[in-house]
């Protein structure tokens, strides 16, 4: 059995993304690394910091982005697909640039693939995923927020990355520019596995993460419509994240290769502990509105944890 791992990325470091803390955390697990590196900005240094790593085992596709192409985030899906392409193990290991592997869950994850090789109904491998928020000891858990993802395929010719690359479905006869298309697409046979992801994509110093935004719309909604919310100062605020004390607290463990990163955190005194619970930003998270902060008090309060009408881009094996 070989497991092969890709990501993909354009001026992650520069935008606070701890790709090479999530290239680590799973290199000891996979035969192969495959990384689909963007023309970045002059000033990004992310190329020299995955060649630090010194692995054999790691690849880089230098690739160019064209959101002209590939609007409304597909260009994340167009990218993902390329390092994907690449890979040539049974089992393929996707992790984005702000997602990173605990290396308690290795073994398991290992064990599970190796469990599931010759089953070939299920076609991906379904993690928990934990949100951190603002800072590493608060996450967002309401409804707005995946509770699972998959994010190891099988190697199918038919398996796409889909939409802004959140996730995949099999994509028969595929012609390579709409990666939102619904029609013809079919969602992928999955089984569960003991262990999650930790995402660290809201965790970076407020002028950063206000950088990430504009970065982010421009790659959604094009450039003119970001230059024209640049013209009326959308951008110019400190990002705040809202009065994290309202946020559920996390007081395990995280993955070791993220402590050098996590001794970083200098914005403490940049976030809030009292005050209004939803954040003060001009583009609002959707788990500010009022509407999803009543449906996420009801899920919790009322509903045991059940989420209503959640969204699932998978098919769940009982296996």
């Amino acid at each position: 059995m070989k497991i092969s791992a890709f990501t993909m990325g354009k001026n992650a470091l520069k935008l606070y993304y701890p790709m090479r803390q999530s290239i680590e955390s799973i290199l000891p697990l996979v035969d192969e690394f495959v990384v689909a590196l963007g023309d970045s900005d002059a000033d990004d240094i992310t190329k020299a910091e995955i060649e630090a790593i010194g692995s054999e085992k790691i690849r880089i596709i230098d690739t160019v982005w064209d959101i002209e192409k590939y609007p409304r985030g597909m260009e994340h899906a167009h990218q993902t697909d390329i390092a994907m392409k690449h890979c040539k193990g049974d089992w393929l290991f996707y992790l984005q640039s702000d997602e990173v592997v605990h290396e308690r869950d290795l073994e398991p994850i290992r064990k599970r693939c190796e469990d599931l090789l010759d089953d070939h109904r299920v076609e991906g491998l379904l993690f928990r995923y934990r949100h951190f928020w603002g800072d590493y000891e608060h996450v967002q858990d309401g409804h707005c927020w995946y509770r699972k993802e998959i994010r190891i395929v099988r190697n199918l010719p038919e398996v796409h990355s889909w939409e802004s690359a959140q996730s995949f479905r099999k994509i028969p006869d595929f012609e390579g520019v709409n990666y939102r298309q619904q029609a013809g697409t079919y969602k992928l046979h999955v089984a569960d596995v003991d262990a999650e992801i930790f995402h660290y994509g809201w965790v970076r110093p407020p002028r950063v993460m206000q950088n990430k935004i504009k970065a982010f719309s421009t790659n959604h909604r094009g450039k003119e419509s970001v230059e024209a919310l640049e013209a009326t100062h959308h951008f110019d605020r400190i990002y705040d994240y809202g009065n994290l004390s309202k946020d559920t607290s996390y007081t395990g463990t995280h993955p070791a290769v993220m402590q050098p990163w996590m001794a970083t955190f200098d914005w403490k005194e940049q976030l809030r502990f009292s005050g209004p619970a939803q954040s003060q930003n001009q583009l609002k998270a959707n788990h500010d509105r009022f509407k999803y902060r009543v449906i996420s008090w009801i899920e919790k309060n009322l509903l045991g944890g059940r989420r209503l009408g959640e969204f699932r881009n998978y098919i769940l094996l009982k296996r």
